[in-house]
Order: structure tokens, then sequence, then C-alpha cells
């Protein structure tokens, strides 16, 4: 895997082809991780997160990639990107332009509403000041 990140930062555009196979069983596994303690009813899955965060990472172009220093900053970076990727989605639910002023109650389960996105986002704020406060203990809480 070391080689394949060598490769993506020497600028070698099929390496992003020849990572993703090797990193996806940890990507999901990291994904379903990431959902587990989501409510039920979440419309994102574990295979659209590991897409969307690996698109996230890769960029469009070579300039939007990162350098990844070795397999465990690669895995961070993947989880940083979930977890914006998890806050985006909460934030949306709560815009107005995407329905934020109702709450959906499936019929199944009319428990779970828009608690976990309130909590998520404070937990993200809280963690936005811990950043500032020590960015280390911060980085830490998000792994």
């Amino acid at each position: 895997m070391t080689q394949i990140l060598a490769a993506l930062q020497a600028g070698n555009k099929s390496a992003a082809a020849e990572l993703l196979p090797v990193v996806y069983n940890e990507l999901r596994k990291l994904a379903a991780n990431k959902l587990a303690g989501e409510q039920p009813g979440q419309t994102l899955q574990a295979t659209a997160l590991v897409h969307e965060a690996y698109i996230r990472l890769l960029g469009s172009s070579a300039a939007d990639q990162q350098n990844w220093e070795n397999r465990g900053h690669f895995f961070a970076a993947a989880a940083e990107a979930m977890r914006r990727i998890l806050i985006d989605q909460a934030r949306h639910k709560q815009a107005l332009k995407g329905g934020g002023q109702f709450v959906r109650q499936e019929l199944y389960d009319i428990a779970a509403n828009d608690e976990t996105s309130d909590e998520l986002l404070a937990l993200d704020e809280a963690l936005s000041k811990l950043e500032t406060i020590d960015p280390r203990k911060a980085h830490l809480v998000k792994m």
C-alpha cells in the first residue's frame, strides 16, 4: 500500500485504481463502525459512505490529492472524511431547503427523529472547540 500511496503522490493516475481494491474492505469496516452509532432510518449506507469518502480523498485531479505519510495517515484521513460526510448530511437534514423544518417519522419507528442530528452537530461543535484548545486531544477523540 505504501508503494501505491507513493505512486499517487508522484502523480501516477492509475495508482488510484490500484488503491481501492487494497483498502476497500478496511474502509468498509470503518464506514460500518461510523454508521453503527446512527439512528435507524439512516439513508446513507456503508458502501455509499466509502465511495463518497474515497472520492473526497482522491479528488478529481492530482492537485486535489493529499500527500499521505503512511497507511495510518491514509486511514485517519478516511475516518475524518467519513465524519465530515455524516456531519454534512446532518446539516442538510436540518436545513430548510432540505426539509429541516419537518421531522420524518417512520410508522415502524416513531421514536427515531432529529435527536441524532442534534447530537451529531453538538459533538462536532464540541470537537471544534477542543481542537482550538488541544488539537492532539481532538485528533484522538476523532479517531
